[in-house]
This record gives structure tokens, C-alpha cells and sequence, in this order.
């Protein structure tokens, strides 16, 4: 026996040094992740490759040394108990990425899904006598429909010892993924300035020959991502079209390659090109589109991290910016008449001590307020899946949605006045829904509340809508519901907080009173989308159409004996003519000229924008003011009339050599909507202020006042001569 024990003693004391002691894969959640090494024993000195390996859920991705537009890179954090120096573990040798678009078009990553194995080079010590282990946190973003940062714990310990003993399958592993890494380019590199383009050309080396689906996928954010990439190959080579992401050229721009040849190995080189000539032999022998295509799939998610070009975005930062919107919401023009209605029947109820009643009030108002932003955050991602520019507002561009909110308002006015009474008999109008004591007309009120408040923006809710442009769609409607949540938050507080309630007023003939004060503010803003409206064809029709409408109501309310049938029919044939007649009205093509370049051009005289504009004034040495703006907007319209319109304003734009440009929105515009999405603003107002002589403006903040304008356009004082001066 005991012949029999000792070798069985010593093998086990042995066995930790005849194989390393791998961690087994680690499920993070949405990925087995594992630190695996070439070898099972190494050698004091040598150099081993490690890999982290990862094998992701289908559809699932993460990133590559540059994410893109959005992401993070996977990352090592190695622990104390580490025996190798920081100094001895080199950086991963990255394998050539997938091109993963997030919004067509608009937003590209690069990274991987599926199975990728991260090789990185690791030094052993000269002076090791026993195993080294190497061990840490490893964290890593991946994204599907969301993005999930997640974390794992990973070690590996590595024998060491006299000879060399392969680990044959992991080997072949970290093999396979280090032949996928790009090579260093033998041939010349150059870039050249195009216009507004740049012109990577690529002589010699690896690419003499080479043809087939083109990608250049940059170190850094020096061009635009997702930008296509039009290519041209030659007898040498091959040249690829970029589009800038800001002006000015890079000292050098690296990157790799790629060229997929169909059927073989694509042809992948690792690149670092400086300003030069188009190189020749790089051109003339066909082109290919280079647009991105899917690989991988995959969208970016709630946080963009250090990899995303436009920095990181804190996902509870922007539902607290939203929440805080919703909530200012409350206090816009457009919103308080209809609120009045809510706070008239709330009042009603609270004076009955019906405590659930109000608590149903209350719940079916949120209901209305989310879901109507709910539709509104839904339209938004339709329009732009189907590649349109949405904007704040954008439902005011389209004449036939202002005629009937214009006739909307007419309606609840006529009802608050008391020249419209829907009692027992005719219920079930359309409006009378928001005079009811029932949850239908707390719903109604709650959906009501939420389509005026379209046009009033507030700080918070540009910040939050303009940081969600072009986030994926959990993000936009995560943003528009807690914009509702915020707006509907007040009074689902007042009808469920204890006692909150007695603070209400008692009812009385002041309510009554209050509650016709309140049709004169629907009353006018019925005028002011009328007035939105412009000249265009609808316009007058809505106008008549008010008129229409409220006599086919008024029958509506009078009718009583014989002749009762014959009045409501008669009532209602006018009141779906009133809103019928406007609304297919606003569907016709609107008329070239709008009311915002009629009312401007009537004060002042500036000219209409477009970029040929602006580059031709930049070209002469002049300043450029442009006023992206619109008839529906608020906000526009106060700036308006405190600082665009005044004397000492447009003659300190004559003093320093700027001139004024108008980008009127208030119908879609393509060239508008290019603009403001390729300045970042989530729609009007936005100010360009451009210095003369400069390519790239200031972007103005969306509330002006005179005294900031005026000073920001001294410091452009010039001895140029200014243009003849613009006569208000």
C-alpha cells in the first residue's frame, strides 16, 4: 500500500505544474467571456500570447479600439495577485471589425459578434522559477437593441519551466485571431484635400490588384463614420472618397483597410497616411459604392462611452432633463387653458369628497398624456427609419395637423364659454369628452394637453430631446414618456397625495367664471396656428371652418321639439364640414413663400439661407448671421421681437461686416433639416453666428438678448467696408 500511495502523493503535488490552471469561461450575462494562453508551459523570458475570449448571444455585439460613433472597448483591469509586471503585458493586437450600423446612414460602430478572440502578447519574467498567473476585472460594453455594461473576473496561471509545452487548441485560437489582424502597409499612403471630401489613395504593397467591397476604418474620429466611402481602384491601387467630420487636415490618419475580394480572404493593412497628392496608379479602372452594410447587427445603446465620438451620454441625466422638461411644460401659453379644464373638474370632484373618483381622474390624465407623447415618440422614430429629419414640432409642418388642432381649440372654447351645452342629450360629442366628470373626459383632457404642448419647448426638453436625435428607439421613447410623465406628474400628486385635495378651492360661480376667462386664451391660440398657417391655402378655409363648425354646434345645442332630429343632423352634417374643408385644404402643396420670410422681409430685408449662400458670403469676407426658425415656434417668435427686430441690433450686424440669412422651417425642408442635424440641434430655433472670413460658425444659444448678440458681433469689428446697410 504504501508502494501505492507515495507515487500517487507525489503526482498530486506535482499536478499543478504540469498544466496551467485556466479559468473556465464566465458567463457576464450576454457573453462567455475566458482568458485562455497559447501555452501549458513557458519558458523563463519568452514572449506568450494570451486572448480574451469572447462568445456572444446572437445579435449581440461588442467593440472594437474605436467604437465609432458610440461604444466602449473592452478593457483589462489586472489585480495584485498578478505576477507579471504592468510593463511585460502588451496591448491587444486588434482583429479587423465588423461594420455595425445603428441608424442608417446617420450613426456606424465597429466591433464584433458572434465568437472573437482579443490576442494581446505577454512577457515572462527572466527571473521566474515557479507559474505566473495573470488575473483582473474585465469589463466590456455590449449592445443590442440596449447596450449593457458588464463586468467579469478572469485569472489564468501559467507553468513555467525548462521547455516549452504548447496548449494546442487555445493556441489555435489566438493563431487564428492574430492572422486576422490587419498587416502594416509595404506600399505609400497619401491624403488630399477634395472640395469638402478627402482623398485616401494607396499605392503598392498589398493592395497592387486588390478589388472588391472598400472600408477604411479610422483610429480616431477625424472623419465621419457613417459617411459612404465611394472608392476607385487602379492599375496600382486604390483611392477612397471621406467625408470629414471637422475642417482642417490631421497630421496623419490611420487606420486599416479593408478590401473584401469575393471568395477569398479579405485583404486588410494597417495604414498611417499624411497630406500629399492623390497618388498615381490608385485610380481609373471602375468604381465601387463602399456603403456600409450590416455585420453583426446590433444598434448603440443607453451610453455612449469614451470610444463614441461625441463623448459620453449619462442616461439618467437625460430622464432627469426630461423629467424636469415635462414638468416646466406645465407652465407654457399653450398648455394652462387646457390644464384649466383639468383643474375645473378636479375641483368639482374634491368638493364631493369622492377621494376615488379624483384618484381615477388622475390616473386616467397620465394615461392620456403617455399615450399621446407615447404616438408622438413612435411617429418620430417612423419618420426617421424612413430616413427623414424629425425636429421639435415636427407636426406642425404639415397644414392639415394645425387646421384641425386650430379647430380643436375653436371647440373647447366654445364649450368653456357655455355657448355649447353637452348635457344628457348629445354626450357623446367629440368635445364634450373634456367637459365630462368621467374618466373619458380625463383621458381626453390628459391626450389634449399633450398635443398643444407640441410647440412649447423648454430648455430641459431641448437638452434631452436633442441629446436622444439619433439614439436607438428604447432611448427616444424611454425620453418621451418621461417627458409626459413629467407633465402629467402634478396632478396625479394633487388626486393621490392624502389631504392634498382639501387644498383645492371650493366650487362656486368663480369657477364658472374662470372657466369662460379661459376660452378666450383657445380662442387665441386657435388664431395663432391660423396665423401659422400662413398663406397658405388652408389658412382662410380654417378660418371659415371655425365659423362653420361653431353654428353646427350651436344647432346642435338648440335643438329641442318636432324639429329636434332634423337640427342635430343638420348640426353635425356643418360640423364635420368645419373640420373636413380645412384639414383636406392643409393637404395641398404649400405656397413657395411662408409667413416667417413674408413677415422678415418686411422688416428687414435678409436674405434666404442655403450653403451656397453662406460659402459665397464666407468666400468674400464677410460675417453670416442665420436664423433658423419657424412660424410655429414660440420661442422663435420672442426672440424675434426682443433682439432680430431692433434697431441697434441690425446696425451692429452692418457695423461688423455680417450679414443676415433667414432658414425658415416652418414647412419640412430637406436642405434645413440637413443642417440642423449636422449641427446637432434637435430642431428650431438655432443662431449661427459666423466671424468674417470663417468657415465655421458659433452656435448661439436658443434664447437671445440683445446685449449678448451685440457684443459678440463687436469683437468682429473690421476696417472692410460694411455692405450696404439693411433698411428695416
Amino acid at each position: 500500500m504504501k508502494k501505492l500511495l507515495l507515487p500517487l502523493i507525489t503526482a498530486l503535488i506535482a499536478a499543478p505544474t504540469l498544466a496551467p490552471l485556466n479559468a473556465q469561461p464566465v458567463d457576464g450575462g450576454h457573453a462567455r467571456v475566458e482568458l485562455i494562453s497559447e501555452r501549458e508551459t513557458a519558458i523563463p523570458g519568452e514572449t506568450v500570447w494570451f486572448g480574451l475570449s469572447f462568445e456572444m448571444v446572437d445579435e449581440w455585439h461588442i467593440y472594437w479600439k474605436n467604437a465609432g460613433d458610440a461604444g466602449i472597448p473592452p478593457r483589462a483591469y489586472w489585480d495584485d495577485q498578478t505576477t507579471v509586471d504592468a510593463e511585460a503585458i502588451g496591448a491587444i493586437d486588434w482583429p479587423l471589425p465588423e461594420l455595425l450600423p445603428v441608424v442608417e446612414g446617420e450613426i456606424m460602430d465597429y466591433g464584433y459578434s458572434g465568437e472573437i478572440v482579443l490576442p494581446f502578447p505577454v512577457q515572462i519574467p527572466e527571473n521566474a522559477t515557479g507559474p505566473v498567473r495573470l488575473g483582473g476585472e474585465i469589463d466590456y460594453l455590449i449592445c443590442k437593441d440596449i447596450c449593457i455594461p458588464e463586468s467579469v473576473d478572469l485569472a489564468v496561471t501559467l507553468n513555467v519551466g525548462p521547455q516549452q509545452v504548447p496548449d494546442r487548441e487555445n493556441g489555435a485560437r489566438i493563431a487564428e485571431a492574430l492572422a486576422d489582424v490587419p498587416v502594416y502597409f509595404t506600399g505609400e499612403v497619401s491624403l488630399t484635400a477634395k472640395g469638402e471630401s478627402w482623398t485616401l489613395s494607396a499605392s503598392g504593397g498589398e493592395l497592387v490588384g486588390a478589388s472588391g467591397d472598400t472600408r477604411f476604418f479610422p483610429d480616431g474620429h477625424e472623419i465621419v463614420h457613417a459617411a459612404p466611402q465611394p472608392v476607385e481602384f487602379g492599375e496600382q491601387g486604390l483611392a477612397i472618397e471621406l467625408t470629414p467630420a471637422r475642417p482642417g487636415m490631421p497630421e496623419a490618419l490611420t487606420g486599416v483597410i479593408r478590401v473584401a475580394v469575393d471568395g477569398e480572404e479579405p485583404v486588410a493593412v494597417r495604414i498611417s497616411a499624411s497630406e500629399g497628392d492623390v497618388l498615381a496608379g490608385t485610380s481609373g479602372l471602375g468604381s465601387s459604392g463602399g456603403e456600409a452594410t450590416t455585420a453583426g447587427g446590433g444598434t448603440g445603446g443607453l451610453t455612449s462611452g469614451a470610444g463614441g465620438a461625441g463623448g459620453g451620454l449619462n442616461f439618467f441625466v437625460l430622464i432627469g432633463s426630461a423629467l424636469l422638461g415635462g414638468l416646466i411644460l406645465n407652465l407654457m401659453p399653450c398648455v394652462l387653458p387646457v390644464l384649466s379644464i383639468k383643474a375645473i373638474g378636479m375641483v368639482q370632484v374634491a368638493a364631493r369628497g369622492e377621494r376615488g373618483e379624483l384618484r381615477k381622474h388622475g390616473l386616467w390624465y397620465t394615461a392620456g398624456v403617455l399615450i399621446s407623447f407615447a404616438a408622438t415618440g413612435l411617429a418620430f422614430i417612423a419618420l426617421r427609419a424612413a430616413g427623414q429629419f424629425v425636429s421639435l414640432g415636427f407636426q406642425l409642418q404639415y397644414p392639415a395637423v394645425v387646421a384641425a388642432l386650430a379647430l380643436i381649440m375653436v371647440l373647447i372654447g366654445l364649450w368653456l364659454l357655455g355657448v355649447v351645452n353637452f348635457g344628457s342629450s348629445v354626450q357623446n360629442v367629440g368635445s364634450g369628452l373634456a367637459g365630462r366628470q368621467g374618466s373619458a373626459g380625463a383621458f381626453f383632457t390628459g391626450v389634449l394637453a399633450a398635443v398643444v404642448g407640441a410647440p412649447c419647448v423648454g430648455p430641459f426638453v431641448v437638452g434631452a430631446l436633442g441629446a436622444v436625435l439619433n439614439q436607438p428607439w428604447p432611448v427616444v421613447m424611454a425620453v418621451f414618456l418621461m417627458l409626459g410623465f413629467g407633465l402629467a406628474l402634478p396632478f396625479l400628486v394633487l388626486s393621490y397625495v392624502p389631504g392634498l385635495h382639501k387644498s383645492l378651492p371650493k366650487p362656486g360661480l368663480w369657477m364658472e367664471r374662470l372657466k369662460q376667462a379661459f376660452a378666450f386664451p383657445m380662442f387665441l391660440t386657435a388664431a395663432w396656428l391660423i396665423t401659422v398657417l400662413g398663406n397658405h391655402p388652408a389658412a382662410g378655409a380654417t378660418a371659415f371652418g371655425a365659423v362653420i363648425l361653431a353654428f353646427g354646434i350651436w344647432l346642435i345645442s338648440v335643438a329641442g321639439g318636432r324639429l329636434r332630429t332634423g337640427l342635430v343632423a343638420a348640426g353635425a352634417v356643418l360640423a364635420l364640414v368645419g373640420i373636413a374643408w380645412p384639414v383636406a385644404s392643409g393637404l395641398q402643396e404649400a405656397p413657395a413663400t411662408s409667413g416667417v420670410a413674408a413677415s422678415y422681409a418686411a422688416a428687414y430685408e435678409p436674405e434666404p439661407w442655403s450653403p451656397t449662400r453662406v460659402d459665397e458670403l464666407i468666400g468674400e469676407g464677410r460675417g453670416v448671421f442665420v436664423d433658423f426658425t419657424a412660424s410655429w415656434c414660440a420661442t422663435c417668435q420672442v426672440n424675434k421681437r426682443t433682439t432680430l427686430k431692433r434697431e441697434d441690433v441690425l446696425e451692429a450686424m452692418d457695423a461688423a461686416n455680417v450679414t443676415f440669412l433667414v432658414a425658415d422651417f416652418t414647412r419640412p425642408n430637406d436642405e434645413i433639416s440637413d443642417e440642423l442635424k449636422r449641427r446637432g440641434s434637435p430642431g428650431v430655433p438655432m443662431y449661427l453666428l459666423y466671424a468674417p472670413g470663417e468657415p465655421e460658425p458659433e452656435i448661439l444659444p436658443t434664447l437671445l438678448n440683445p446685449g449678448m448678440l451685440k457684443r459678440k458681433l463687436e469683437a468682429f469689428l473690421t476696417t472692410t467696408a460694411p455692405a450696404e446697410r439693411m433698411t428695416p
